[in-house]
């Protein structure tokens, strides 16, 4: 598929997907949406794609959603760019027709449901779906020239993208809290500091430290196991009881002890040489994956 208003491109098996409207700060449309739900959809099934890095073109990662229409921009009635969320005039609202759903929140819950570890390169600005795309990413890393912002109550509207399951587990109910609360647009410092960021740097060294940290994955780790902690990881941090984790990891401790990823790492291992893991997520995920009934929209 070719894309409009991000760049897919592939390097090294490392995936860097841009953000690509530079001269509207990377501003959020439907088509922006819809690629980004292909892209994560697509790298999932990619093998030769092991890690995932996420900027934006230019000076901002996104300056949030396409204001162009005005005070019209979060009517969906008159959103012309996303018909399939038009109902008819005048008929009542089905609260869970397709119709109803965020579009930010569908992209959160393709990077959630993705089985690639998520990097994000936070360039720039970075306000509304610009930072609650943010979320789902497994590390973000920001440049000393980013700036954040959870803009929603100085517009009249809420917190989108799932962000209210996402924000409170990443930096804690009060610090999210006081950041919706206020809307107010803050520096990377201020995001390292409440947890929302792992670190800053210099604008000229995110990139090379972001890929740093995607080599990593790439060069010393199963690719399999790098897709069960993914999953792990973010689903069970919901979990009312620790019993929830113990019945998957026993499950992936049993069945993966006897592959041949383990076998290889073991053995790599006791001879001090780099490991290389058979196992491919495409075909190699264990007969008890994935362990969780997928909830619908409704």
């Amino acid at each position: 598929m070719s894309y409009k208003e991000i760049i897919y491109e592939v390097k090294d098996q490392i995936l860097t997907i841009t953000l690509n409207r530079p001269d509207k700060l990377n501003a959020f449309t439907g088509t922006m949406m819809n690629e980004l739900i292909d892209a994560y959809d697509r790298a999932g099934k990619d093998d030769n794609v092991r890690a995932i890095v996420v900027t934006g073109a230019g000076r901002a990662f996104c300056a949030g959603a396409d204001l162009s229409a005005g005070g019209d921009t979060f009517n969906s009635q008159k959103r012309t760019d996303r018909p399939e969320r038009m109902r008819p005039e005048g008929s009542a609202v089905d609260y869970s027709a397709e119709y109803v759903r965020d579009g930010g929140g569908r992209v959160t819950l393709a990077m959630f449901n993705c089985l690639k570890p998520i990097i994000g390169a936070i360039n720039g600005a970075a306000v509304g779906i610009g930072v609650t795309m943010q979320l789902p990413m497994d590390v973000r890393i920001a440049s000393e020239n980013a700036r954040f912002g959870f803009v929603f109550s100085r517009r009249g509207i809420v917190p989108e993208a799932a962000s209210s399951w996402f924000l409170p587990r990443i930096v804690g109910i009060s610090q999210a809290l006081e950041w919706c609360f206020s809307g107010r647009v803050f520096p990377a410092q201020e995001a390292l500091a409440g947890g929302l960021v792992k670190e800053v740097v210099p604008a000229d060294q995110l990139l090379p430290r972001a890929y740093a940290l995607a080599a990593e994955i790439r060069d010393n780790t199963a690719p399999v196991s790098v897709a069960l902690i993914r999953q792990m990881m973010w689903r069970l941090a919901a979990a009312d009881h620790p019993m929830a984790a113990h019945r998957i990891d026993s499950r992936g401790i049993y069945n993966r002890g006897a592959s041949d990823d383990v076998k290889e790492g073991v053995v790599s291992f006791l001879e001090k040489r780099p490991a290389k893991f058979p196992g491919k997520v495409s075909d190699g995920m264990p007969d008890y994956f994935p362990w969780w009934e997928e909830p619908q929209y409704k």
